[in-house]
């Protein structure tokens, strides 16, 4: 029985039935004096408070999808197949199905794609398609789940030799592509947007930036230990553009996420702006920080400072040049705890990089709140984005609508996207 099933949920409901009936039925037998007694007693409500509590956490497991496997739960990550280097095969960037097994992108099971609701249904270049892939790690060696939304345009002929921009969307810990695809609804509102008009065509990656479940590494190169920035940065974009026909300059790159996903958002394209110039961060945190789910992710020795500090985005727009960067903060005034550093941050930043705001009066660090900001966060983050572009660089097209980098500014974005203009300033 897999991690996430219906059957493993029904089973341990069951047995959470039985315990607590067997505790009725023998609870006079052990309400007897005695030292045997007291611990038969022990024994009894103790094991039967354990098995509902893990019937209760395999029911929010198949909810949510925060651990796929069992392998997952007691820390037993898939690894890379040996020889591994790039990508191959009839497939690549062919608009059809993804690259053959022993590429960098290989089909994946679509157990959970199968629960999501929403998904476009019909053909691909009417209504999109998501696939579910696997993302193999040339430098790291890490294997991570993906779903991949391919707008409609993917598969018209008139848009046969564009390069399509790019949106990574994370989860938070230890949320899974699951939640993004069906709580977060990433590729259905996405493809709303896009058939509204209101957002380029743009590919939608979902991806989680836990690469060594349970272990929350916060997109860090842990010293010793696993390498989360470089598979983001560098191993995720990389089998990307082998696969499929995205932008393979960084105006074409994005990335979102949500709480731990969003900090992760902010932290990649402030540390690597050259990969990603774009990011749309809700309910961020603005500095990594070592905690039980994380361990030590800064190792010890003379470079341990300078490790924490690099993390610290405050620190970095204080003391380093600001990147040439736009990114999106959301966070609630009231209901959310991180609203005075989101503030802060937002005062912080400098020329040339750019701030925006979604800043709703009320909202909670949960999805129903992630939901309403995320229509206004992809349309802010479309006009960010360079579309088209073309598949021979020779003959690359100027941009379109959106593809230059506006001036260095600040401003809020409103219910519907829209960056009202007269809150705008520069900084210097």
């Amino acid at each position: 029985m897999g991690l996430t099933s219906e059957t493993t949920v029904y089973v341990m409901v069951a047995l959470a039935a039985v315990c607590v009936a067997l505790l009725v039925w023998l609870w006079p037998r052990f309400a007897r004096r005695g030292w045997r007694q007291v611990l038969a007693r022990l024994v009894a409500v103790g094991t039967t408070q354990v098995v509902i509590i893990a019937a209760f956490a395999c029911w929010l497991n198949s909810s949510y999808q925060f651990f796929g496997s069992w392998g997952e739960l007691f820390g037993r990550v898939e690894t890379a197949p040996v020889g591994v280097t790039q990508a191959g095969g009839p497939g690549v960037g062919t608009g059809s199905d993804v690259a053959v097994r022993g590429a960098l992108v290989q089909p994946a099971g679509d157990e959970q794609l199968r629960r999501v609701s929403g998904l476009p249904a019909g053909p691909a270049a009417v209504t999109g398609r998501v696939e579910s892939v696997k993302v193999i790690g040339r430098r790291t060696g890490v294997v991570d789940p993906a779903f991949v939304y391919l707008p409609p345009q993917y598969f018209q002929k008139a848009y046969q030799r564009q390069r399509f921009p790019v949106i990574v969307a994370l989860s938070g810990y230890p949320g899974s592509i699951f939640n993004l695809a069906q709580h977060l609804r990433v590729s259905q509102t996405a493809g709303e947007l896009q058939r509204s008009g209101r957002m380029q065509p743009t590919v939608m990656v979902m991806i989680r930036p836990t690469i060594a479940p349970p272990r929350d590494t916060e997109c860090v190169n842990v010293p010793g230990g696993p390498q989360t920035e470089t598979f983001l940065a560098k191993d995720l974009p990389e089998a990307l553009k082998s696969a499929y026909r995205v932008g393979h300059d960084a105006s074409a790159w994005g990335v979102m996420g949500y709480s731990s996903g969003g900090s992760c958002a902010l932290q990649l394209t402030m540390r690597d702006p050259h990969v990603y110039t774009t990011a749309a961060a809700l309910s961020p945190d603005y500095k990594v920080k070592d905690d039980p789910t994380t361990g030590d992710l800064f190792g010890s020795g003379p470079g341990r400072a300078d490790r924490i500090n690099g993390h610290d985005l405050m620190w970095r727009l204080k003391h380093l040049p600001a990147p040439q960067v736009s990114v999106l903060v959301a966070e609630s005034k009231h209901g959310e705890r991180g609203y005075p550093q989101t503030q802060a941050f937002i005062k912080a930043v400098k020329a040339p990089m750019r701030v925006a705001s979604i800043l709703p009066e009320h909202g909670s660090h949960n999805f129903p709140t992630w939901v309403q900001e995320m229509p206004p966060a992809l349309e802010w983050m479309s006009r960010q984005l360079t579309f088209p572009q073309d598949v021979v660089p020779r003959h690359r097209k100027k941009a379109a609508g959106g593809a230059g980098r506006p001036e260095a500014g600040h401003g809020s974005v409103r219910a519907d996207g829209t960056e009202p203009t007269p809150t705008a300033t520069t900084r210097r």
